[in-house]
Formats: structure tokens, sequence, C-alpha cells
């Protein structure tokens, strides 16, 4: 199966109809393997593939990947959010300068001693961002 129809596969499977956008945009984000990048950082390299796409299409294509379970975001500060492909359960770096966001390994990091959740609720899991600077 190609990259293109796979993608529309997986788009219908989660009720997203594959539409050129979405399409291309899928491409970019899922293509080269597990990544974190900004909504400008997809416009960016949406505009340099000749894709035709405002940033608010990006926005909104991104919002609608989130929401059916493609995507990951993870908010930095109240103004930027990054999105992740790899939506399994982990925990990251930042390096404040850079911008940039990075994996940490699992082995790397274990989290011991969760408080309980309130009646009726249940933790639905835990987002670490261990953030760097340059010694």
């Amino acid at each position: 199966m190609t990259g293109r129809l796979h993608l529309a596969e997986r788009l219908r499977a989660v009720g997203l109809r594959p539409t050129q956008q979405r399409l291309a945009l899928g491409d970019l984000l899922f293509s080269k393997g597990d990544r974190h990048l900004c909504a400008e950082d997809l416009h960016a390299e949406a505009r340099a593939a000749k894709v035709p796409v405002s940033l608010a299409t990006v926005y909104n294509t991104l919002n609608q990947f989130k929401a059916a379970g493609l995507l990951r975001e993870i908010a930095i500060e109240g103004d930027r959010s990054y999105y992740d492909t790899n939506t399994s359960n982990h925990y990251h770096f930042f390096d404040d300068e850079k911008h940039q966001l990075m994996d940490i390994d699992l082995a790397d990091l274990r989290v011991v001693g969760l408080p309980e959740a309130p009646k009726g609720k249940v933790i639905d899991r835990i987002d670490v961002i261990v953030r760097l600077k340059d010694a």
C-alpha cells in the first residue's frame, strides 16, 4: 500500500475525510517518523513542498488530527504548542534556547507516588517536561 493510500485509510478509520490538504499535510507529518513540530514549522514545510495551504488551515488540520487521536499536543508555556506524532505515553526534554522538544527514553525516568484522582475521575496520562539550557 502506498503512503498516501495508507494515510487515506488511516484518516477514514478515525472519521476524517481524506481531503487533498489533509493528505498533503499528513504526508509531511507522518512520512518522517516520530517528530515534534509546531504549526509554523509544518506551514513552512508545506510552503517549501509547494503545498498551497494557509497557516489557519494548518492549525485546523493539526487540531482535527489531535482530536482524532493521530497527534498529541504538548503545550509549552501558554502560547506555544508542539504536536507529537508519537501518541504513546512518554516524556520530553525542552531546550528553551533552541525551542526544541525531544523524547526522554522511558527507561530513564520513573514517576512514583501519584496522588489519588478526585472522585469520579481517573488519571488519563502524566505529562513530564524537563527544561534544558546551555551549561
